[in-house]
């Protein structure tokens, strides 16, 4: 099936530009018109796309006048990545930006185009480890962009769970396949702090999530920590619920999570990994090649608090917490 029938029969809406931004460039971009492609797991209303946009705008390029935007939504619909990405190619863009954050999307996208340049946004998996680039300093070939090494972010969300809730060592962790990484750091965190694991690996998507936390309650799991996992992203919004469900003070890697209902996150600021990547859109329009772009890692992490979510789990929050949170959702 081409993909232009399925956008005629069930993607319809996802294909689209964007809006003209009317503001004055600010930048000094080329005059000529930069065509750029974007492919997306998120509609381009998604705050880091939005604060990607914002960039854009900063560094002088500005829709209709000197900047075209191919945006193809794909959802959760990886099936389809290889035709939008056929699609964007048969457009002409210049450059594409990878904003599905997965390995499966990049991997569908190379299998397209060895030559175009392609901005990732890896969120979910090692791009040096997976053999798509040779290195972060060099990365020969068409790819670079932004990836956060997420082992390293666990000792970070164990330690403020622990400080957290001090009374309470026994900790549940949810992990699966894509997030194995993540869960040897886990291991290694966990023994430094003295918290005792309640580890569950969910083998088989779609999950049962509604099981994994019967399982974790008999396992008397004090609190959780949910690693970074595309399926665990899904359903956001149902793990947050079963967590308040089962009075689970819970720990997640994105901000969305903390949105969705969850107690807390701590990570990357997307939106900043967004920016950062924006910058490299206007290296490329300037002559950069991927090649000359090493790959960045993100800078800038953010706490994230739910209030209304530790008021319902009759939570004591400790000022320090609230001191520290970039951001307290009422």
């Amino acid at each position: 099936m081409s993909f232009d029938q399925l956008q005629r029969r069930e993607f319809i809406t996802l294909v689209g530009g964007a809006a003209v931004w009317p503001l004055p460039a600010r930048g000094q971009a080329p005059a000529k018109l930069l065509r750029l492609g974007i492919i997306s797991a998120s509609p381009r209303t998604a705050v880091f796309l939005v604060a990607f946009d914002q960039k854009l705008r900063e560094l002088g390029y500005v829709e209709g006048q000197n900047l075209a935007v191919e945006f193809i939504y794909v959802g959760d619909r990886s099936d389809v990545v290889g035709e939008a990405m056929r699609e964007i190619v048969r457009r002409k863009v210049d450059v594409i930006v990878d904003a599905i954050g997965t390995q499966t999307g990049l991997k569908a996208m190379l299998a397209v185009t060895t030559t175009l340049p392609i901005l990732m946004v890896a969120v979910g998996y090692d791009p040096v480890a997976s053999g798509y680039v040779t290195s972060i300093a060099r990365p020969t070939g068409n790819v670079t962009g932004v990836y956060f090494r997420r082992p390293e972010l666990v000792e970070k969300q164990l330690e403020i769970l622990s400080e957290t809730f001090p009374d309470k060592p026994r900790l549940g962790v949810l992990w699966d396949a894509g997030s194995a990484d993540m869960f040897s750091a886990t291991e290694r965190a966990a023994t430094s702090l003295k918290l005792s694991l309640r580890p569950l690996k969910l083998e088989t998507p779609p999950y049962d999530f509604v099981t994994a936390f019967r399982t974790l309650a008999q396992a008397d799991a004090q609190t959780l920590l949910v690693l970074s996992s595309v399926y665990f992203n899904r359903d956001r919004p149902h793990i947050a619920a079963l967590a308040l469900q089962h009075r689970m003070p819970t720990m997640f890697v994105s901000r969305t999570y903390a949105e969705a209902g969850g107690l807390m996150s701590y990570g990357p600021s997307i939106s900043g990994m967004f920016q950062l990547v924006a910058t490299y859109v206007d290296r490329i329009a300037h002559g950069a090649k991927p090649s000359d772009l090493p790959i960045e890692q993100p800078t800038k992490f953010e706490l994230v608090l739910n209030l209304k979510t530790a008021r319902a789990l009759d939570l004591d929050v400790p000022p320090t917490l609230l001191a520290r949170a970039d951001e307290v959702i009422e």
